[in-house]
């Protein structure tokens, strides 16, 4: 069963990788778009180097090469939080980024940050690609002046490593240095079980972890696995805690410029990418690349169900707290409309 998920994925990568060879490109492309992705151009390494891949060949190859992608991986134009203002201004044309980047054009995404929320990943997908995801779509959109092209999977629920102790319990938490994203969402979570929050950008993470300047960190396996965390921590906790999308953004000008042929174009070409990363992501969590050679390098344990409560307990509270206080009425209501999406994709 896994190897015929993982043939699918490749095949849905690479019938994308070879559509663009069937299609002659002009001498000079009439427009660019310059897509920045914070992880390598590598379809099957991580979830967005396949966003990014699978938009670039879908889009070259429907425009007739009218429109050329050129792909910045591994945060070459600056850090998130940069790079966001950089696709509104209009220095580059879209970007693929994390909540953490993203909230510090939109805050309001922490409302998503509720604690122990979905009960499994395809909730997560209905719950992006439904009704709740184009009322969040369209909220950015007003306030940012910025289009959505989509939600992606950043490699599934997030868990908890750290280079200490195995972590059972909440107690287990406390002292530890945990870094974080600039969320207080996410700080909320790791202070209200105890640890201390750290915030450091994605590019510094791995040095701050084999240096000591955090001791642990909170992540998707996909991503743990990738990022090679196992070389710098120890212990793997499963909470499952959090389900984090990308949000991929394109500039609002550049996008209204597009004709309705080119738009049609680069909303299915995005749309692609996201399920060629949902794909992905889910491959490399269960296949060889995931939990399986991580449990070989870290001591990985998963919490019961009654260990779970205890964390969920403790957490949600208070994030639910941070969220109205910081988002009133407003973020309130956001956080009511998500949270009743997630009981209906789970019904």
């Amino acid at each position: 069963m896994k190897r015929s998920f993982l043939f699918f994925v490749a095949a849905l990568v690479m019938l994308s990788l070879a559509a663009v060879s069937f299609v002659p490109a002009p001498a000079e492309a009439a427009k660019v778009i310059k897509l920045h992705n914070l992880n390598k151009d590598d379809p099957f390494d991580n979830p967005t180097g396949a966003m990014a891949t699978v938009f670039k060949s879908l889009v070259e190859a429907g425009t007739n090469g009218e429109i050329t992608v050129q792909t910045f991986p591994n945060s070459q134009l600056g850090k998130g939080n940069e790079v966001v203002t950089q696709v509104k201004s209009g220095v580059i044309q879209t970007g693929i980024f994390s909540v953490g980047e993203f909230a510090s054009i939109y805050p309001m995404i922490g409302v998503l940050d509720v604690p122990f929320a979905f009960p499994n990943i395809s909730a997560t997908y209905a719950v992006f690609d439904g009704p709740f995801g184009i009322k969040l779509a369209e909220d950015i959109e007003k306030k940012t002046s910025l289009k959505v092209l989509g939600f992606g999977d950043s490699g599934g629920f997030f868990h908890f490593t750290n280079s200490k102790r195995p972590i059972k319990t909440p107690e287990d938490m406390k002292g530890l240095k945990i870094r974080t994203m600039g969320l207080d969402t996410h700080k909320a979570i790791v202070s209200a079980l105890g640890g201390q929050p750290s915030i450091i950008p994605w590019a510094e993470v791995y040095t701050a972890l084999q240096t000591g300047v955090a001791d642990g960190q909170m992540n998707p396996v996909p991503i743990i696995s990738f990022a090679k965390m196992n070389e710098v921590q120890k212990y793997l906790t499963l909470t499952g805690h959090l389900f984090t999308p990308y949000v991929w953004a394109m500039n609002m000008d550049f996008w209204n410029a597009m004709t309705p042929a080119e738009k049609n174009v680069i909303a299915y070409a995005a749309k692609s990418g996201v399920v060629a990363g949902r794909g992905v992501a889910r491959a490399i969590e269960a296949s060889d690349r995931g939990l399986l050679a991580l449990s070989k390098q870290m001591q990985v344990n998963a919490l019961t169900p009654d260990q779970q409560a205890k964390f969920r307990d403790l957490t949600m509270p208070e994030v639910k707290k941070i969220i109205v206080e910081k988002h009133g009425a407003e973020g309130e209501a956001m956080m009511k409309a998500f949270l009743e999406a997630i009981d209906a994709a789970s019904k």
